[in-house]
């Protein structure tokens, strides 16, 4: 199996973390930037949101800058690589991409009787086509001995009313991550999907946060006893993407302290 560019090569890693402007995408690149990771965020457009992120990993001595992109619109792909790679370059001093986490997204509340087709039409160029096409483009850059990471949802193996659409799009994500860890395993890159419980971030319009009765509920359905917080999963996709993880490819791994078991 090719090596790890991480473990064999004296230049930092650089990692490319969609929707890393704020909640979980915001806790990820903060942990990779923890581990000596290069980090570029995305954001759609919430730019101060993601300047902060960027300013938080520079004041720590780490390296970070932040690129618009609409994971929704795969037309605006090429452009985007292209702008990454000048990036990368001008910034990080690097011509690879060592890290890809597919974790931009968006909420989706309807039950299945009332959900519109432009609804479902949303979901999936935000679900599905975005990390797909996206991961595409980024082929070439992408290293060998790289690591790729899709971000799913508990929803995907337990059920809750209204979910129907979003969690068929994170269904169809976990299947793609199988497909791809078997195309890329020649080239050393392994490829899982990350699935969070439920997390206290403004996903979803905050509920899990917000709302002391969703809290208590999902508290009293998890065998840790409490809701997520981004705190529980940053450090998980940073393992997940680190060498130490070289072994693990094509797996689901679920960080919802137990939820629904």
């Amino acid at each position: 199996m090719t090596p790890t560019p991480t473990s064999t090569s004296s230049r930092r890693p650089v990692a490319l973390v969609t929707g890393g402007g704020r909640g979980l995408g915001k806790n990820v690149a903060l942990a990779l930037a923890r581990r000596g990771v290069d980090v570029v965020i995305t954001y759609r457009a919430r730019a101060a949101d993601a300047a902060a992120v960027v300013a938080a990993i520079r004041e720590r001595d780490g390296r970070a800058l932040a690129l618009a992109l609409d994971v929704s619109d795969a037309d605006t792909f090429p452009a985007f690589v292209e702008a990454l790679r000048a990036a990368v370059a001008r910034d990080f001093g690097g011509d690879r991409l060592d890290i890809l986490v597919n974790n931009a997204g968006i909420g989706g509340y309807a039950p299945v009787a009332a959900t519109t087709r432009a609804q479902f039409a949303e979901l999936q160029r935000v679900h599905l086509e975005g990390p797909f096409f996206l991961t595409q483009a980024l082929l070439d850059l992408l290293a060998d001995g790289g690591r790729v990471l899709n971000v799913s949802t508990g929803l995907a193996r337990f059920s809750l009313p209204g979910y129907g659409a979003y969690a068929m799009m994170k269904g169809g994500i976990e299947t793609f991550t199988r497909y791809l860890a078997r195309e890329l395993g020649p080239r050393g890159i392994t490829v899982n999907t990350l699935a969070p419980g439920a997390i206290e971030t403004d996903f979803g319009g905050g509920a899990v946060r917000d709302n002391p009765d969703v809290n208590r509920f999902v508290a009293s359905v998890t065998a840790l006893g409490r809701a997520g917080v981004p705190d529980d999963i940053g450090p998980v996709a940073a393992f997940l993407t680190s060498p130490e993880a070289r072994w693990v490819t094509g797996q689901r791994i679920e960080v919802s302290g137990g939820m629904f078991l």
